[in-house]
C-alpha cells in the first residue's frame, strides 16, 4: 500500500465514479480500477460496491477512508514543514471560510502570497455548513478558518482580525438611499427581503435579528451568494442585510449604515502546531483592513 493508492481510493469516494476520478487525476481508467483493485486486495476487504451508475463506499470503506484522509493530510503537511526547513515554502494550505468573509481581503492575499511563494497553493471551502466544518476539523483536513466566531468543539487558536460591520442593501432609487443616513431594521419591515440559504450562519444570523426586533417581513427569495443577493436587490426584487465588505464593487452606493451599529468580530483560527505556510497566510491576513465600513467610507458612503 501507499499513499497514492490512498489518494486514488479518496477521489474515487468523492467522484462517485472510476471515469471521473480518472479523468480528475489525469491517469487511464483501466491504471486507477488495478490500484484500487490492489489496495482492496492488500487490504483484504471491498473498498467499493460496483453499480451500473459508478461505485458506492462500504461500510469497510468508509472506515479506510476516513482514517487515509488524515494520512494523506499528514503527508501533505510534512512535505510543506520540510521544504519550509529548507528556506522554500510549497505544499497546500487548506481554509474555511464563512459566506462573505475576506471577499475584497482574500483575493489580494491569495495575489500576495502567490507573488512571494509561487510553489505554495492554497485551498478554500466555502460557506461548509457547520457539520461540514466539524467533520473538515476532526479530520484534520483544515489548516485555517476565517470566522466570526470559533465553534466550542474547534481547537483552533484565534487571532483577532478586526470587526465587520453589517449593512442594509436597497434597490436603485429607492426613497430611503436619498438622505444617505442611517436605517432601523424597522424601516425594512415592510420590504420584502432576499434571504440566503437554509441553515447557512449568515441566514441564521438574520433570523436572529429580525426575531430580537420582533419582525417577521416577507421572504421574496433566497440565494447561496451574497454577490447574488446582492444583484437581485438592486434590480428591484427586494432588500437584505449583509457583511459590509462581503457587497461586489460597484453596489456600494446602495448600502446603508444600520442603526444600531450591527457588527461581528472576524477571526482566524489556526490548527495547533501551525507550519510556516499558516504563519504566512496569518501575517498577509493581519495586514488587511478588516472593518467593513472603513471600506465602504473609501467608496464615499456614510456609515456612521
Amino acid at each position: 500500500m501507499n499513499l497514492r493508492q490512498y489518494e486514488y481510493a479518496l477521489a474515487v469516494a468523492d467522484e462517485g465514479s472510476m471515469t471521473a476520478a480518472a479523468d480528475r487525476l489525469r491517469v487511464t481508467q483501466p491504471s486507477l480500477s488495478q490500484q484500487i483493485a490492489a489496495l482492496e486486495k492488500n487490504l483484504g476487504v471491498r473498498l467499493f460496491t460496483r453499480t451500473p451508475s459508478g461505485v458506492r463506499v462500504t461500510v469497510a470503506g468508509r472506515a479506510f477512508l476516513a482514517e487515509a484522509k488524515i494520512a494523506t493530510t499528514a503527508s501533505r503537511r510534512a512535505v510543506t514543514a520540510a521544504r519550509a526547513a529548507d528556506g522554500e515554502l510549497a505544499g497546500e494550505l487548506v481554509m474555511a471560510v464563512y459566506m462573505g468573509l475576506g471577499a475584497r481581503q482574500l483575493p489580494e492575499v491569495l495575489g500576495q502570497l502567490r507573488s512571494c511563494y509561487p510553489k505554495l497553493q492554497v485551498t478554500l471551502f466555502e460557506e461548509p455548513d457547520p457539520a461540514d466544518m466539524e467533520r473538515l476539523v476532526r479530520e484534520g483536513t483544515l489548516d485555517m478558518i476565517l470566522v466570526h466566531h470559533i465553534p466550542a468543539w474547534c481547537t483552533f487558536e484565534a487571532h483577532p482580525l478586526g470587526q465587520e460591520a453589517y449593512v442594509a442593501v436597497l434597490p436603485k432609487g429607492h426613497p430611503l438611499l436619498e438622505d444617505g443616513g442611517a436605517l432601523r431594521l424597522e424601516d425594512l419591515e415592510s420590504e420584502g427581503w432576499i434571504r440566503y440559504r437554509r441553515a447557512s450562519l449568515l441566514d441564521d444570523y438574520l433570523a436572529r435579528l429580525l426575531t430580537d426586533a420582533r419582525l417577521s417581513p416577507p421572504t421574496v427569495a433566497r440565494a447561496s451568494q451574497i454577490s447574488t443577493a446582492v444583484r437581485l436587490v438592486a434590480h428591484g426584487l427586494g432588500v437584505t442585510v449583509v457583511p459590509a465588505s462581503a457587497i461586489p464593487e460597484g453596489f456600494e452606493e446602495l448600502a446603508r449604515p444600520l442603526l444600531p451599529s450591527l457588527t461581528e468580530p472576524v477571526l482566524v483560527g489556526v490548527r495547533r502546531n501551525p507550519g510556516a505556510a499558516e504563519a504566512a497566510m496569518l501575517d498577509h491576513l493581519g495586514r488587511q483592513n478588516w472593518c467593513g465600513a472603513e471600506l465602504l467610507l473609501g467608496q464615499g458612503v456614510a456609515v456612521g
